[in-house]
């Protein structure tokens, strides 16, 4: 089993969204309910928090500074003087922003799910730096972890109750076809929720209420579990300067009985080798 660390020791609702930024050597994260996003810097433990006017279900790097936000009623874009302004404004009640990741060309792929969710109450949307917004899923029940291999030529996405990792073709025009299962989690192991690709192509996945992260190779294998001392483990991503540190979101919303790093934003130093993200066209 590997080691984790606690990188911040918190009490996260619900801790989700790892992103690297390595314009500023800081790791990005939510808590979703909360609506707070959370900075942390490894080099000096130093950590800021900001509270936005919704709930926040993913925030990721621009290429010209600031962050693109997926927030309830659509995405938005926090500029470097802290203005914050719509990009795709689409509100629709009883629905909320997810999880969300940039793709190889620079645009955002974000999804939506209800509130109470409800099959098929949510999407998955790919929006350009112009704000030029493509359905590409639109019958997504609890929109969660998206990625690319390292080539850029698959697309992997989870749909969490479907229980599945699914993969697509993926164009370079931003079309995605060929759908099929890469892996399915089995009952008693948790739910897929967030997910991330490393430089040898493999997907790692948090698994809610599984309190793990697994890695699976490109051909679907199991091949490496991670437990961890929450239940609820949301999301993962590759961070610090070489990219070899996995940092994990966690989450309390709905628990009785929460464990004392339930909330708490972990890390296992050097579980593998990350892909370097590119930051939102916008």
């Amino acid at each position: 089993m590997t080691a984790y660390e606690i990188a911040v020791r918190a009490e996260a609702t619900l801790g989700e969204g790892p992103t690297w930024d390595p314009a500023t050597g800081r790791l990005l994260w939510l808590d979703i309910l909360a609506a707070r996003v959370h900075t942390y810097d490894p080099a000096d433990g130093r950590r800021t928090v900001r509270t936005v006017e919704q709930h926040v279900g993913a925030v990721k790097p621009r290429t010209g500074g600031g962050l693109v936000l997926n927030l309830r009623d659509g995405v938005a874009l926090l500029d470097p003087d802290d203005t914050l302004r719509w990009l795709h404004h689409e509100p629709v009640l009883g629905r909320r922003g997810n999880d969300a990741a940039v793709a190889p060309d620079g645009s955002l792929w974000a999804g939506t799910m209800r509130y109470d969710e409800a099959p098929g109450g949510g999407t998955l949307t790919r929006i350009t730096g112009d704000g030029t917004a493509t359905v590409v899923l639109d019958d997504v029940t609890v929109s969660n972890g998206t990625g690319w291999s390292p080539d850029g030529r698959l697309m992997y996405y989870i749909d969490t109750p479907t229980r599945r990792i699914d993969v697509f073709d993926h164009a370079d025009d931003g079309r995605v076809s060929g759908r099929r299962a890469l892996a399915e989690i089995e009952e008693g192991a948790g739910f897929p929720d967030g997910l991330t690709v490393d430089a040898d192509g493999c997907v790692w996945v948090a698994l809610w209420n599984g309190g793990a992260v697994r890695r699976y190779t490109p051909d679907g294998r199991l091949d490496r579990t991670i437990t961890l001392p929450a239940p609820l483990v949301t999301a993962c991503a590759f961070g610090g300067p070489d990219l070899t540190d996995l940092y994990i979101t966690t989450a309390r919303v709905g628990l009785t009985d929460p464990t004392p790093l339930s909330g708490s934003l972990l890390v296992v130093p050097d579980a593998g080798k990350g892909l370097p993200l590119p930051a939102f066209a916008g």
